[in-house]
């Protein structure tokens, strides 16, 4: 009977530590905070996104307000076209505010900041951001400074 025991407590263990690794593995690819709740969708234009994907956090003030949900590019415009679906309880943003793809830590993951301006008619759903600034590159930056060195007389 001990054995029988032994063997049930086991299996309540593996079949715990299998529930904590899908848990963990919710937590880290950002599915366990999709919100189905009612939102809206705004749209920016980028020159460069980066390394910016699809469900990657838009936040305003360190909160995360939203989730990014489509990135398609305009072969007219040569532009990134990002869709990001915005809480609904999130509804009071000025119509001249600023997107920008910012980056958590040095080498974090890449997420759209909204900066809000100062009108006093708000975004709807649907509306285009217009103020954008893009991705810094690391390796255009690392680049840029490399070539600015070489240009300098000793």
């Amino acid at each position: 009977m001990t054995s029988r025991k032994i063997e049930i407590l086991v299996g309540l263990f593996v079949a715990g530590a299998i529930a904590a690794f899908f848990m963990l593995a919710m937590k880290v690819s950002n599915m366990s905070s999709y919100s189905g709740g009612e939102s809206y969708s705004l749209t920016a234009n980028f020159d460069n996104i980066g390394g910016l994907k699809v469900r990657s956090p838009v936040s305003a003030g360190g909160v995360t307000i939203g989730r990014v949900s489509d990135i398609q590019y305009n072969s007219e415009t040569y532009e990134a076209v990002i869709r990001m679906d915005i809480d609904a309880q999130y509804n009071r943003f000025p119509v001249d505010t600023a997107a920008s793809i910012l980056t958590s830590g040095l080498l974090g993951e890449q997420y759209v900041g909204l900066e809000p301006g100062a009108e006093e008619d708000y975004l709807k759903d649907g509306d285009v951001i217009d103020l954008t600034q893009s991705a810094l590159v690391l390796e255009q930056i690392i680049g840029q400074f490399l070539y600015s060195q070489g240009d300098k007389k000793e």
